[in-house]
């Protein structure tokens, strides 16, 4: 098993972790120190197009393929349990034994996107072979100036069935692993079911969540990463309030439970000047 990070202080948004072999109980003695994303400031979430913000951005969140934001706090977004657009025929080619296949061995599509087959961390070589893949993926976030790197679609194994669960997360500490080692924070991304074995056991450094507030979970995350929460809601799925129900962004920001930071953000996340372009920060 791979190792996992556990929380020893934090110092000015600095947190220091010391890895534990896990299989063993033998200390490797690596420790790295990672810098955690501001809890106040402007924040963005840009996966769809990276654009300037007026007044500029405190934190963002970008593909690993654009350009960090100068001056910001930049968390790289990293495809971890699916394969990204664009990438399915490689996968396909070389890589076809990661794939999730169903009971008639065709490669496991997600049906919300068409254009990403579902990676099967199930066994150590298969394991290995993905790693072998996204762990250069997150040292070249680093390497490009990211801060941090969030691992999407950790909840692949409560939605597709076939996934070990115990490979699953084994996987996300090698991610985490992989990720301390290059001087990354990484955040848990959404699956509030896994907040505090994310934190504890896995060694997320902080969370990015998706529509906490539409579904009731942002008090989850925040009980387990306190302040250390991103927290973006959706336009076309925003939660009703007051005895009316109505349905606004107020009840976002009206939330208790929701983040610090908090952003509503239109699902395509176009950027400025596109069709369906919509930014709210609470």
């Amino acid at each position: 098993m791979r190792a996992s990070f556990a929380l020893l202080s934090v110092v000015i948004g600095t947190v220091t972790l010391v890895s534990t072999f896990l299989s063993g109980c033998a200390d490797r003695g690596a420790v790295s120190s990672v810098p955690l994303p501001p809890t106040s400031g402007t924040f963005d979430y840009q996966l769809g197009e990276p654009y300037a913000i007026d007044g500029g951005i405190d934190v963002v969140a970008r593909d690993s393929t654009a350009t960090p934001e100068p001056g910001a706090y930049n968390i790289c977004y990293v495809n971890g349990f699916q394969t990204q657009p664009g990438e399915a025929e490689a996968w396909l080619g070389e890589r076809g034994e990661l794939l999730l296949r169903d009971a008639s061995g065709e490669p496991v599509i997600d049906p919300d996107w068409p254009d990403e087959y579902i990676l099967d961390p199930s066994t150590s070589g298969q394991r290995d072979g993905i790693l072998a893949v996204i762990e250069p993926v997150i040292a070249g976030c680093a390497e490009a100036g990211f801060d941090a790197v969030e691992i999407d679609n950790l909840d692949t194994y409560t939605r597709f069935d076939g996934i070990d669960e115990a490979g699953a997360l084994q996987l996300a500490r090698a991610y985490v692993d992989a990720a301390h080692a290059s001087g990354l924070a990484i955040g848990q991304k959404n699956s509030a079911e896994l907040a505090d074995r994310g934190r504890d056991e896995l060694g997320f450094d902080f969370a990015v969540t998706e529509e906490c507030s539409a579904y009731g979970e942002c008090g989850t995350y925040s009980a387990a990463y306190g302040d250390q929460v991103l927290q973006i809601e959706y336009l076309d799925n925003l939660p009703a309030a007051g005895a009316a129900a109505v349905i606004s962004t107020d009840a976002v920001c009206d939330d208790p439970d929701r983040a610090p930071l908090t952003i509503i953000r239109d699902r395509d996340l176009v950027g400025v000047g596109s069709e369906g372009y919509f930014y709210q920060q609470c």
